[in-house]
């Protein structure tokens, strides 16, 4: 699995609009985790809480059990630990992921910044930056995250 995470951030961009969407259900969940665990350790702590959601996040929205969201995860926290940047996780996700995916990506990141119950400027900087960097325009940004709040009052 580490290889295929390599292999996805070290891989060229789709050429066009056909290649776009073409990828393993592996690589969305390998980005996504990224980008979470990117999302949640931005503002210099990296709570219990924070963890807790981007387990939750990856068993629901991947149908994966304990173990499999927990290797994920790791594998996610490894990876952002090398990376020396933002913008290589998002090149591959803007580029070979269509809109719809990177808008539940955005709608991931959001959860994540509101897991330890408050959101911090750090993360809403992020999530500005990974609307822009993602494509993903203000008015999908900020439906999603109205659609995470809307979930956190529900629950």
């Amino acid at each position: 699995m580490i290889n295929r995470i390599k292999a996805l951030f070290s891989g060229k961009p789709a050429t066009d609009k056909a290649e776009a969407g073409r990828h393993s259900h592996d690589e969305l969940q390998l980005a996504a985790a990224a980008l979470l665990v990117e999302a949640a350790s931005l503002d210099g702590h990296y709570v219990d809480a924070e963890q807790a959601a981007i387990d939750t996040i990856l068993r629901q929205r991947f149908g994966l059990n304990d173990v499999e969201a927990q290797n994920l995860h790791d594998l996610a926290v490894a990876e952002q630990g090398e990376a020396n940047q933002l913008l290589g996780f998002t090149r591959v996700i803007k580029d070979r992921y269509l809109p719809e995916e990177r808008i539940e990506l955005i709608e991931m990141a959001w959860e994540v910044a509101y897991a330890d119950g408050e959101l911090h400027d750090h993360e809403a900087n992020l999530l500005r930056r990974l609307g822009g960097l993602l494509y993903v325009s203000d008015r999908e940004r900020g439906e999603a995250r109205k659609r995470v709040l809307a979930r956190l009052e529900q629950s």
